[in-house]
């Protein structure tokens, strides 16, 4: 899933993801050790004491069915590292990556520890999982979350931008969007994704999307992803830029940021959270 970016100096993020013959994938992943004394995940043990394999690790993924079971666990590697994927049984992996200057340790996420988050309310409401975001996994420049958006819902609304620093208030991050779109029987799922020009870049972009395809977001205002009535859509999100410091900080288009007032007392769309994933404690819509 997702593009294998090449390079040595990049934060990765490695997500197991749903086996084409049904079932849970165990991908089977070495990397470079954390070190003495750190402490792994699942499957994690350190590799043989002399050779070419020295200090490696393994983790041990068990993945998910499918983008809408829920979130599924993870490994992330440092910069400079080298790494195997295995899996007996198949499956698909997303490989998020960011260029970085911080070599932090080879660590494994597991699922039941990714922060679940429903946003927004009605027919803006949509499930964030935030495997590796800014605030609940630490990386060096990577930040990555899944978004899954009930069929006929609006996400990534109101569009926003992150495409200039502005201390406290807004961070400088490029983006990728990658879809998968549910299929309803035989027929194939879409979706569509606009992209309006901002004071700081031209991107313009009004497109149709389908499983596999991806919207790159150098600049601009995104949003709103559209998931056509009865194709539920999912999209991983995977963002990095130049900023020292790593945070996720949004503006809200002028014309449209007036949406969010009418989300607190509403009610959040019973389709979610999709099956497999637990429920958060209610917060406020945002």
């Amino acid at each position: 899933m997702g593009p294998p970016w090449a390079g040595a100096c990049r934060d990765w993020a490695r997500a197991a993801a749903p086996h084409p013959g049904g079932g849970p994938p165990r991908g089977r992943g070495r990397a470079p050790g954390p070190g003495p004394g750190t402490p792994g995940g699942s499957g994690l043990g350190p590799g043989p004491g002399t050779g070419p394999g020295a200090g490696a690790y393994g983790f041990a993924l068990r993945g998910r069915p499918g983008v809408f079971g829920g979130p599924t666990d993870f490994a992330y590697l440092p910069r400079d590292a080298h790494a195997t994927v295995t899996s007996a049984a198949g499956g698909r992996f997303a490989l998020a990556g960011a260029r970085c200057e911080r070599r932090l340790p080879a660590r494994y996420g597991p699922a039941a520890g990714v922060p679940v988050e429903l946003r927004g309310a009605g027919n803006c409401s949509r499930q964030v999982n935030n495997f590796a975001a800014a605030d609940s996994f630490a990386c060096d420049r990577l930040i990555a979350v899944e978004v899954l958006t009930p069929g006929g819902n609006w996400s990534s609304y109101p569009p926003h931008k992150h495409d200039e620093d502005r201390p406290g208030e807004e961070s400088r991050l490029e983006e990728i969007y990658w879809f998968e779109i549910a299929p309803h029987g035989d027929t194939p799922g879409i979706g569509y994704q606009r992209v309006s020009p901002s004071p700081a870049g031209k991107t313009d972009i009004l497109t149709e999307v389908r499983t596999g395809d991806a919207v790159l977001i150098p600049d601009g205002w995104h949003g709103p992803s559209i998931a056509a009535p009865g194709h539920d859509m999912y999209y991983l999100n995977v963002m990095a830029g130049p900023g020292r410091t790593r945070e996720w900080l949004i503006r809200d288009h002028p014309d449209h940021g007036w949406i969010r007032a009418t989300w607190p007392g509403a009610e959040t769309d019973p389709r979610l959270p999709f099956r497999g994933a637990p429920f958060p404690e209610a917060e406020a819509p945002r």
